[in-house]
């Protein structure tokens, strides 16, 4: 996405990260990866399409200069405090860094984002107030928000991640070209004046 607003600089857009847990069912404290990996994917052919997977992955990584490093990590987090803390990014305009700052923990370094610790670890390192960070996630601050920003995009259907939605009503799901998402950033903006009320 940040190639394909690049390729529209005419355009202004805004990028507003959601919360979207890919399975809810983790406990709180996170499983093993390696165990859960084999019970997700048990049977042999199960394997061989989860390690295709994964390979195509760390090849597409590789080109795009995004190092994905599944050796390191060893467990699978629950990520809804993760949630939480990029929707506190976003409200200092923070949610992007947030969000490439949880990646590079998971997938580069195989750090635990489901830890208290790492999450304000990854605050300080994006220059929130991480004590105020610390003192907020043990806490319900912003619990009942999430889950309900969760919940109405399960009702709308969307059932992978990357999903991009503008104007609330144009959507493009799953990973995409910059060239197709540029695409798309200009379809919706060509779209916007209709959604405007009269006067607006």
């Amino acid at each position: 996405m940040d190639e394909a607003i690049k390729l529209v600089p005419e355009l202004d857009v805004e990028l507003i990260f959601r919360p979207f847990e890919l399975d809810p069912t983790i406990p709180a404290a996170g499983v093993d990866y390696k165990a859960h990996m084999k019970e997700k994917f048990g049977s042999d052919a199960g394997k061989d399409r989860a390690n295709t997977m994964r390979q195509a992955l760390i090849d597409y990584g590789h080109a795009e200069g995004i190092p994905y490093n599944f050796d390191k990590i060893t467990r699978r987090p629950n990520s809804f405090n993760a949630h939480r803390l990029v929707r506190w990014a976003q409200g200092q305009q923070k949610g992007a860094l947030a969000k490439e700052a949880l990646f590079k923990a998971y997938f580069s370094d195989g750090r635990d984002i489901g830890e208290t610790d790492v999450l304000v670890d990854i605050a300080r390192e994006i220059d929130l107030d991480s004590s105020i960070v610390a003192e907020l996630l043990p806490t319900d601050a912003d619990v009942d928000n999430v889950r309900q920003e969760e919940a109405l995009f399960q009702q709308m259907g969307i059932s992978g991640v990357p999903t991009y939605i503008a104007n609330r009503r144009v959507a493009v799901q799953g990973a995409e070209t910059a060239e197709k998402l540029a695409r798309f950033l200009k379809d919706a903006a060509a779209r916007l004046p209709e959604e405007r009320p009269a006067g607006s």
